[in-house]
C-alpha cells in the first residue's frame, strides 16, 4: 500500500509524538525511572545503513530492551516463520531509508475484533546513549521489531501498556487466528489421568509434551513461559516468556531415544543452567558429533532443554494455530484444515443480557446464537471479549467500536456452554437443564476462550456467558469448522422495552451532545434551557395505560457522571421554535437531575407530536447521550414462561501471565 503524499519534511505523527504521554500511561512500571532519559531518533540517526530486515534471517529475531514486553517477541519470531502473515502485518514495498518516496513513516496492520486496522507511525524511535533502549533485531542496523513494537504501542496506547501482557493475545492481534494457553502437569500421573479425560470425550485438554514435537513439525507458533525462578532457569527469574524454535530426536549412548527442544530466549543470550546447558552433563550422554552439531544450531540466545526439564521448570506453554498461505486455520488436534469462518459480535448488558453462569436463574437471559453444521466435522468456537480500558488510549486508530461505556479495567471470566438441539422450535428451559453436548472446562479470565468440538449435521445452541451475573461487556464470537456452518444470532427482547407490559413494543434510539456555548443549556432552573437539543417523538397509539418509555444513558465513566434528566413537552403546529416550546410546562419530566449512567420514564401520552429535551442539571457541560424511546404497538405476542430448571456447579478460576 503506497504512502501519501505529505510534502518533504519526515513525517512527524502528531497521534503518537516524540513525547513522554507516548511513552507512559500511568508510570506504574520500571520505566517511569527513564523519564528525561530518553532521546527520540530516526534509524539513519542511528546507523548508517537502516533497514528493515537484514540480509541474515539469523541477524531479524527480536532482541528485548528494557521493556517488560517478552509476550510480544514471542509472536514476533511466529512472523519470521510466515511470509505470508508478514506481509500481511508489514505490507511490502514502503520506502526505506534513502529510497525515492521515503517521508519517515510506515505502515503496519493489527487485527483487532473481526477486521485488520491499519496503524501509521513515524520512525523516531525511543533511544538511550543514541541506541534503541526497547525492543530490536539481533541486526542493530535492521528495524522490523523496533517499529512494530512501536506501532503496536500507539495501537495500546502507549509503550508502557505493553509491559507485562500474554503471548496468545499477541498471537492473535498479528495473525487474526486462534491460539491457547495449555498448562504444564508437575507429575506423569497427572498427564496420564487428563490423557484418559481427553480420550473419553472431555475439550479439557492439557498439553503433553509428547505432543511438542508434532506441533512444531506442523508450523504452530509455540512459547513457553515461566512463572518464578527455578534451578533450570537461573538468572530468568519471575515471568518471562520464550519461543519453542526448534526439536530434535536423539539416541543416546545407551540406546534411549529423547526429544530436545530448542528456546530462543528474547534477551539474546543464554540463561539456562539444566542438564543440557552449554556445559551440561546431558551432552556427555550423546555422540561427540551429534552433541557438537546440536550446539552449534544453537544461535544467541537459544539453549536445548529435553522434556524432564521443561515439565519440571516451566509453568505453560501457548500455541498459536497454523494459518495457511490462504488464510484458513489448521486444527492442532488433527492437523485438519479448517476452511470455513464466520463471526457475529454480542454484549452482555446488566439487567437483559448479562445472566452470568448455569449458577444463576438467569443464565437463559444470556445471548444465544445458533450454529447450524450441515455434516459432519471439527469445529472451533472462540470467545473473544473486548477490554475497553485501553481503548481509551489509543490514539489516531480506528478500531472497531465497542460499548464506550464499559470501562473495567480487567477481564471477566467467561465461557462457552452448546447444546444440540432437534429444531430451531425448542423448550428452552428444558434443553438448557441438560448437560450440554460441549463446553468450556471453566470460566476464565483470559481474553479468549476456545471451545472444540467434533460435530454432527443438525442445529445446536450456543451461549456466552460471565461468571458473574450482571457483568456488562462486549465480545466477539468466532466458528472455525472443517465442513460448511452457518451462525446467526437468536433474536432477544430490546433492553429498552418494559417487561411488566403486555403488548409488542419497538425501540428507536439515537445519539446526541451537549456542547458549551451551544446545545449545554442545563435545566429548566436556567434561562439556557432551550438550547438543549430537541428530539421529536410521535405517538400514534394509545391503549390506556404506560405506552411510552424513554431512556436517557450518558456516554462516559463514572468518573465523569453529570447530574441527568429530561422533559416533554407536547408540540402544536404553532409553537414550533424552542422558546416558545420550553415557555410551556412539561407533559412529563425525569427529574431530579442524578448522577447515574441512565435515566428511565415510564408514561402515558396521547396520540400526538412531542418533543424530548434532555439536559445536564448546570449549564456549559460537555457530555455525549444517547436517547432511547419505546413505543407500545396495536400487536399481541405470547410472552415465554421458561424457567431455567437446573443449577450446575462450576468453578472460575484466575490465570495471568504478567510478562
Amino acid at each position: 500500500m503506497a504512502l501519501e503524499a505529505e510534502g518533504h519534511a519526515p513525517f512527524e505523527d502528531a497521534d503518537f509524538p516524540a513525547q513522554d504521554s507516548s511513552l507512559f500511561s500511568d508510570l506504574a512500571t520500571p520505566i517511569s525511572a527513564l523519564r528525561g532519559e530518553i532521546a527520540w531518533l530516526r534509524p539513519q540517526e542511528i546507523c548508517q545503513t537502516p533497514r528493515l530486515f537484514p540480509d541474515d534471517s539469523a541477524q531479524a529475531h527480536a532482541k528485548q530492551g528494557v521493556l517488560g514486553d517478552c509476550w510480544l517477541l514471542c509472536a514476533c519470531s511466529m512472523l519470521l516463520q510466515n511470509d505470508h502473515l508478514m506481509r500481511k502485518v508489514i505490507p511490502p514495498d514502503q520506502p526505506q531509508w534513502g529510497e525515492w518516496g521515503y517521508r519517515g513513516a510506515f505502515l503496519f496492520n493489527f487485527w483487532q475484533r473481526g477486521t485488520w486496522v491499519e496503524v501509521k507511525v513515524d520512525d523516531r524511535l525511543p533511544c538511550i546513549n543514541s541506541k534503541p533502549c526497547f525492543s530490536r533485531c539481533l541486526s542493530p542496523a535492521a528495524f522490523w521489531v523496533a517499529l512494530l513494537e512501536k506501532a503496536y504501542a500507539k495501537l495500546r496506547g502507549s509503550y508502557e501498556c505493553l509491559w507485562a501482557g500474554q503471548v496468545c493475545e499477541a498471537l492473535v492481534d498479528l495473525s487474526g487466528g486462534v491460539a491457547e494457553r495449555w498448562k504444564l502437569r508437575g507429575s506423569r500421573d497427572e498427564e496420564e489421568e487428563e490423557e484418559e479425560k481427553a480420550e473419553k470425550g472431555s475439550d479439557d485438554r492439557p498439553l503433553t509434551l509428547r505432543n511438542l514435537p508434532q506441533l512444531a513439525r506442523d508450523g504452530c507458533a509455540l512459547s513457553c513461559s515461566v512463572y518464578s525462578s527455578s534451578r533450570g532457569v537461573g538468572e530468568l527469574g519471575q515471568y518471562h516468556a520464550m519461543s519453542m524454535v526448534d526439536w530434535r530426536e536423539v539416541r543416546t549412548v545407551s540406546g534411549q531415544t529423547k526429544c530436545l527442544l530448542k528456546i530462543k530466549n528474547p534477551w539474546g543470550r543464554r540463561c539456562w543452567d539444566g542438564v543440557w546447558a552449554e556445559n551440561g552433563a546431558g551432552w556427555k550422554n550423546l555422540e561427540t558429533s551429534c552433541a557438537r552439531d546440536l550446539l552449534g544450531q544453537a544461535e544467541q540466545g537459544e539453549f536445548w532443554v529435553d522434556a524432564t526439564e521443561m515439565q519440571k521448570d516451566f509453568d505453560e506453554v501457548t500455541v498459536g494455530y497454523p494459518i495457511s498461505g490462504n488464510g484458513h486455520v489448521q486444527s492442532i488436534y488433527t492437523g485438519a484444515a479448517l476452511p470455513y469462518s464466520q463471526h457475529l459480535t454480542g454484549h452482555w448488558v446488566k439487567g437483559h443480557s448479562a445472566g452470568g453462569c448455569r449458577n444463576n436463574s438467569s443464565y437463559s437471559s444470556n445471548p444465544k446464537f445458533w450454529l447450524k453444521a450441515s455434516e459432519v466435522g471439527e469445529v472451533l468456537v472462540c470467545l473473544l471479549q473486548h477490554s475497553t480500558a485501553r481503548d481509551s488510549g489509543q490514539r489516531g486508530v480506528k478500531v472497531p467500536a465497542a460499548d464506550s461505556t464499559l470501562n473495567h479495567p480487567h477481564y471477566q471470566a467467561i465461557g462457552l456452554h452448546m447444546w444440540k438441539v432437534e429444531k430451531k422450535h425448542f423448550n428452552l428451559s428444558q434443553t438448557l437443564s441438560k448437560p450440554p453436548c460441549a463446553c468450556t472446562a471453566t470460566h476464565a479470565y483470559e481474553r479468549e476462550v476456545v471451545l472444540r468440538a467434533q460435530l454432527g449435521a443438525g442445529f445446536y445452541l450456543i451461549v456466552p456467558s460471565t461468571f458473574q451475573k450482571g457483568a456488562q461487556g462486549s465480545f466477539l464470537l468466532r466458528v472455525y469448522s472443517s465442513s460448511p456452518t452457518a451462525l446467526s444470532a437468536m433474536k432477544v427482547r430490546d433492553p429498552a422495552l418494559p417487561n411488566d407490559v403486555e403488548g409488542e413494543w419497538e425501540s428507536t434510539s439515537c445519539h446526541g451532545s451537549w456542547v458549551p456555548g451551544l446545545s449545554a443549556g442545563g435545566s429548566r432552573n436556567f434561562s439556557s434551557h432551550s438550547q438543549n437539543p430537541r428530539h421529536p417523538l410521535t405517538v400514534t397509539y394509545d391503549p390506556g395505560g404506560t405506552n411510552i418509555r424513554v431512556t436517557l444513558r450518558q456516554n462516559c465513566p463514572p468518573s465523569a457522571f453529570q447530574a441527568i434528566g429530561f422533559h416533554v413537552y407536547k408540540v402544536r403546529e404553532s409553537q414550533d421554535e424552542p422558546m416558545a416550546l420550553t415557555d410551556m410546562d412539561p407533559v412529563a419530566s425525569c427529574v431530579p437531575h442524578c448522577y447515574t449512567h441512565e435515566v428511565t420514564l415510564d408514561c402515558s401520552l396521547q396520540a400526538g407530536a412531542y418533543a424530548v429535551i434532555p439536559s445536564t442539571y448546570h449549564p456549559d457541560l460537555a457530555g455525549e447521550f444517547t436517547l432511547t424511546w419505546a413505543r407500545r404497538i396495536p400487536r399481541k405476542v405470547v410472552k415465554s414462561q421458561e424457567q431455567l430448571g437446573q443449577v450446575i456447579q462450576e468453578v472460575s478460576y484466575i490465570s495471568v501471565m504478567r510478562s
